[in-house]
């Protein structure tokens, strides 16, 4: 029976044995573990980390844009009703001038005489029968 000395079984905790004998023979070299993929010169696991690092990327670049959109609305709906106001407010000095200057007497004597009224005359004293 032929006893080979990778077949031997060897501690974890233990050192492992060098090659007994004549110096001339060459010392066994510990065996690597080499994963399958790696030993049949696969790299699977690159396409997907790149491809889920692209997809994220969008991600994070659609919901950016998005954010943004929503900021860029509300600036301009802020926009539009700041200028409404201003236009209401405006409005609103321009009718209250209007009242201050014809509420006053001659303004109103003016539109009087323009509709077609006459100022009184001289008084007129009646005598009693």
């Amino acid at each position: 029976m032929a006893v080979y000395q990778a077949a031997r079984p060897q501690s974890a905790f233990l050192p492992r044995r060098t090659a007994r004998g004549d110096s001339s023979a060459s010392p066994a070299l510990p065996r690597r573990r080499i994963r399958g993929a790696v030993r049949a010169q696969r790299q699977g696991g690159r396409v997907g980390i790149i491809l889920g690092g692209i997809v994220i990327t969008f991600l994070l670049a659609f919901f950016w844009l998005a954010q943004t959109v929503g900021v860029s609305a509300t600036s301009y709906d802020i926009d539009q009703r700041a200028a409404e106001r201003d236009r209401l407010q405006a409005q609103v000095r321009d009718l209250q001038a209007d009242l201050n200057r014809l509420g006053h007497e001659p303004a109103i004597r003016k539109q009087a005489i323009d509709a077609g009224f006459n100022q009184l005359g001289e008084a007129e004293e009646l005598s009693a029968r």
